[in-house]
């Protein structure tokens, strides 16, 4: 993309060639981001859905003034070649339609009763519904997907917009785990569709990545506020995973750390005060692969419980056990400056499991120390929760 740019700029600037990208990001902010780094200027639609059903990327387009796609992968002689030429307009040129009305799919859909119109439907409230309508987005993909004749691109959809609810305040426990299922459902039903693969290794281990997705975010940011701008602001700033490097061999362990509380003597908190969500990325994995843990650990609003940033950092403790290797067993999360919050505290770690690993699951044993307070002027506690974690086996 940025060599076609540098290619077209002085066409663009004349008014000659018009560049218009498309993007299969999940998350458009880091797309637009991505352009004001490299100070591109030309509009990027957002395709989260792969609506237009890409297979690999990228492709790079030659497009008439009539719409008419003349050229596919060229080369800088067949721009030549194409710009050099002029083209009618052809009798079957469809105009673009007016954008849909989301009642209307919905009434389609439900006297139609099939895949493709709840399909339709789902789209439709994704791309014009707004985030207030998350939910209805997930019903109509879930019902594509009861009634798909080819479920992979239901599958798919419902993933991406699982993942969406769970970075909004709509989010129900479990979304991000369903999110990764649903990928690999998809994934498994079409192993060579490039951008569902890509999906799941943004959030998996790095021996699976094929480079770091998002590890240019902080360079960018400097860049662009060196040279006077302010920085795109992203609502979900990559982490973790999207930003860690690949590695060709499971990173080794340095010298064990001293375990917070190897007695067992913290009492416990099953999960009134703190809610624990654990995702394992992928979903399924073969005896001696790895997977990526996410822990995301919230303070139960119900309870008006939030975390004590006066006292010590969150930590976590990881017990692989027997012939099971992690790349870390001590986890922490630092404490914001003020003095209390409600903030949704995350940590990732990576497990590979043994050649011989048997059965369908292996556990892991985790746990989590915090201080944490209920109501406003409530009672502030130490507490430990247990944290088992469950990497079901192909």
């Amino acid at each position: 993309m940025p060599g076609w740019h540098e290619r077209t700029k002085e066409l663009q600037q004349q008014g000659t060639v018009l560049m218009l990208g498309i993007t299969q990001e999940q998350h458009p902010e880091r797309c637009r981001l991505f352009m004001q780094w490299k100070q591109m200027e030309w509009p990027v639609l957002v395709d989260s859905l792969d609506l237009l059903d890409v297979s690999v990327v990228p492709i790079t387009l030659l497009i008439d003034e009539h719409g008419i796609i003349r050229a596919k992968a060229p080369k800088s002689s067949d721009l030549e070649e194409f710009l050099a030429l002029s083209y009618e307009m052809p009798e079957d040129v469809v105009e673009p339609g007016a954008t849909p009305l989301l009642g209307s799919l919905r009434t389609r859909a439900r006297r139609v009763g099939s895949g493709p119109a709840w399909l339709a439907y789902g789209d439709a409230l994704f791309l014009w519904g707004g985030e207030a309508r998350l939910d209805e987005m997930v019903a109509a993909y879930q019902e594509a997907l009861r009634l798909s004749l080819d479920p992979g691109r239901a599958h798919f959809r419902l993933g991406t917009v699982l993942r969406r609810r769970f970075e909004s305040i709509h989010r129900r426990p479990g979304d991000f785990r369903a999110a990764v299922e649903q990928w690999q459902a998809a994934l498994d039903l079409d192993p060579n569709q490039y951008i569902w693969r890509r999906r799941i290794q943004q959030y998996g281990p790095r021996r699976d990545k094929p480079y770091p997705f998002y590890d240019w975010v902080a360079r960018a940011r400097e860049e662009i506020t060196a040279r006077g701008g302010t920085p795109v602001p992203l609502p979900v700033d990559p982490v973790g995973a999207e930003i860690a490097h690949p590695a060709r061999s499971f990173p080794a362990v340095g010298e064990r750390p001293e375990e917070p509380d190897p007695q067992s003597r913290i009492r416990r908190d099953p999960g009134r005060f703190i809610a624990v969500e654990t995702t394992v990325v992928p979903p399924r994995v073969a005896p001696g692969e790895s997977v990526r843990v996410h822990l995301a650990l919230r303070p139960v609003t119900e309870k008006k419980a939030h975390w004590n940033n006066e006292a010590k950092d969150l930590v976590v403790w990881v017990d692989p056990g027997q012939g099971v290797a992690v790349d870390r067993q001590y986890l922490s999360v630092a404490n914001p400056d003020q003095e209390v919050s409600q903030e949704t505290r995350k940590l990732e770690f990576e497990v590979r499991l043994p050649e011989g690993a048997e059965g369908t699951a292996l556990q892991v044993s985790a746990y989590a120390l915090y201080y944490v307070c209920e109501d406003v002027d409530g009672t502030c506690l130490y507490r430990r929760q247990d944290i088992p974690v469950t990497i079901p086996l192909k």
